[in-house]
């Protein structure tokens, strides 16, 4: 869901202007790239300039950025470079780390334990424009309650959180994806989500969503939205 975690006036500007996402004062961003970062994800590849850091200074570079509060509620501005190698989590066999770097899989769900004993479930997908591994808490992925008017069963949202695609009584499919803009993706161009927050829904409308995972849309069928989405 496309929930809105920060505000633009908790946007760290200065580090914005230094990399070129902003000046005097105004964001130099696309719509779905603020869309992103406000709402706690990561936007599009983008030329960042005058990178500099420990005396190494990066004339400009291409890059995905993030927003990340620290203990004291500091916003933090995160740049993710394009990496030569991506860095394998430790939980990933060679196996499944290739199969998701080839694209073969959408995604993996693991199983992993902390140093207190706790169990935690983890999304892992890859991306391939930065080649990174991607890894989403599945707790903390937060599941529609409504799409296109019509209510998720509670086995649809658990699909959901844990990367499975879910389909609608009206064809419509999608289908989590930390490493899409949206952060959602779509046999459908467009639709709409809704999740219940202190007693009432939020409405979110998708516009431009990309399509599902190695599959293929008849982009005149994916333009035919629901009648829910009016």
């Amino acid at each position: 869901m496309d929930v809105i975690h920060y505000n633009e006036k908790m946007l760290p500007i200065q580090d914005l202007e230094t990399i070129g996402l902003a000046a005097g004062g105004q964001l130099l961003l696309n719509v779905d790239d603020l869309k992103a970062l406000l709402s706690g994800r990561r936007t599009g590849l983008m030329q960042l300039q005058n990178l500099e850091a420990e005396n190494i200074k990066i004339k400009s570079m291409d890059a995905k950025v993030s927003l990340k509060p620290d203990e004291s509620g500091k916003i933090n501005l995160l740049i993710h470079p394009v990496y030569k190698k991506p860095a394998t989590p430790s939980f990933l066999d060679d196996n499944e780390a290739l199969k998701l770097e080839k694209g073969e899989v959408a995604n993996y769900l693991k199983t992993t334990t902390d140093d207190k004993g706790n169990k935690k479930e983890l999304l892992v997908e890859y991306d391939a424009e930065t080649r990174e591994f991607i890894v989403s808490d599945t707790e903390k992925i937060l599941a529609p309650d409504m799409v296109n008017l019509q209510f998720l069963t509670a086995a649809q949202k658990e699909n959901y959180r844990k990367g499975k695609e879910v389909t609608l009584p009206d064809k419509t499919t999608f289908g989590f994806s930390a490493t899409d803009t949206h952060g959602i993706r779509a046999n459908k161009l467009a639709l709409v989500a809704s999740i219940l927050i202190d007693g009432g829904l939020t409405y979110v409308v998708y516009k431009g969503l990309n399509m599902l995972f190695n599959q293929q849309r008849n982009e005149v069928d994916a333009a035919k939205l629901s009648p829910g989405y009016y």
